[in-house]
């Protein structure tokens, strides 16, 4: 089957859907241990954790192909990385690989709807996602990311995204690796409602500087594991956002708890925003800032997707009403 090509599809759609948690759902809904190192990257190797994650995987899969909207699948690789890896004792195996054909055989069922699954491979910061003190320079994460965005790009992934940045440093170079593989790619902050990264730099300087640095530029920017609310309030800072910010940011994926970083890091217990609320919320972004990638991240499941697609349906884009 040939597949639309994601710079394509995100051009001519008038929405994309996003899936929800998966690891979050994994960690609070199964008994299943997640991996210190790489998380729950090694679950396609065991025939239950597989299982649990294909149930989840299907969920959001259902909902795209009931509701006609294309949809965007990460590949659980969010920490498969060669150290991490190593330390989980999987060395010997093609984790990042064997991930994407995971998804890959998943979407093939789903005839032609699945022309309009798009596939990224997922990465992120190598250290702390909300500990910008953590972050590697950009020549370090140059270094650092290209091994897993090469082992993505050849394993026939339709995008790359790096997602859940704290720092524009690590940011940097990690988009110099994916620029490197040949395929399109996304680059996705937590933002503050300041209009900052966590770091503290201006999303305005954060957008400007990765597309001076990186050839080519990213697709497009995302914000992820920010609720709505803060997301309108950073996008719109007077000081700290832009136009730019405006026309390169393509949409979010979204929390269900209006809290800091700290906040949640900090959480015992689940926030979690009503799903109807969620999805009415979340959907206004498209009228309202015009934003096109539109899903979920922490305390999100298949309820809050679901609301969501059906909101997205009867929402019309920036400009439309």
């Amino acid at each position: 089957m040939k597949r639309i090509p994601f710079p394509e599809l995100l051009t001519s759609s008038q929405c994309i859907l996003g899936e929800g948690a998966v690891i979050e759902r994994l960690r609070r809904g199964t008994d299943f241990e997640l991996d210190a190192h790489i998380v729950n990257s090694a679950f396609i190797y065991d025939e239950a954790k597989r299982a649990a994650l294909e149930l989840i995987c299907r969920q959001y899969l259902d909902i795209g192909h009931q509701r006609g909207l294309p949809l965007i699948l990460s590949t659980p690789t969010w920490r498969a990385s060669r150290e991490r890896i190593a330390a989980a004792g999987h060395d010997g195996l093609d984790v990042n690989g064997d991930n994407f054909r995971f998804l890959d055989g998943l979407r093939s069922g789903y005839g032609d709807y699945a022309e309009k699954v798009a596939i990224c491979g997922l990465l992120s910061c190598r250290g702390d996602s909300y500990n910008p003190a953590e972050a590697l320079d950009p020549n370090g994460a140059h270094e650092f990311h290209t091994w897993q965005a090469t082992m993505l790009a050849e394993a026939g992934v339709d995008f790359l995204l790096a997602a859940t940045l704290p720092a524009l440093s690590e940011a940097t170079g990690l988009a110099r690796a994916l620029a490197k593989t040949g395929k399109p790619y996304i680059v996705s902050f937590v933002a503050r409602p300041e209009g900052t990264m966590l770091d503290g730099t201006p999303l305005r300087d954060a957008v400007a500087s990765i597309d001076a640095a990186a050839s080519p530029r990213p697709v497009a920017y995302l914000v992820n594991c920010t609720h709505a609310s803060i997301f309108r309030t950073a996008l719109l800072h007077e000081a700290n956002s832009s136009p730019l910010v405006r026309e390169r940011v393509a949409g979010l994926l979204a929390n269900t708890a209006a809290l800091s970083p700290e906040e949640l890091d900090n959480s015992v217990a689940l926030v979690e925003q009503e799903p109807e609320e969620f999805g009415r919320d979340v959907a206004s972004l498209r009228r309202e800032l015009g934003m096109k990638i539109l899903g979920g991240c922490c305390g999100t499941d298949d309820r809050h997707i679901r609301c969501l697609a059906e909101h997205l349906r009867q929402t019309p884009a920036a400009g439309q009403d």
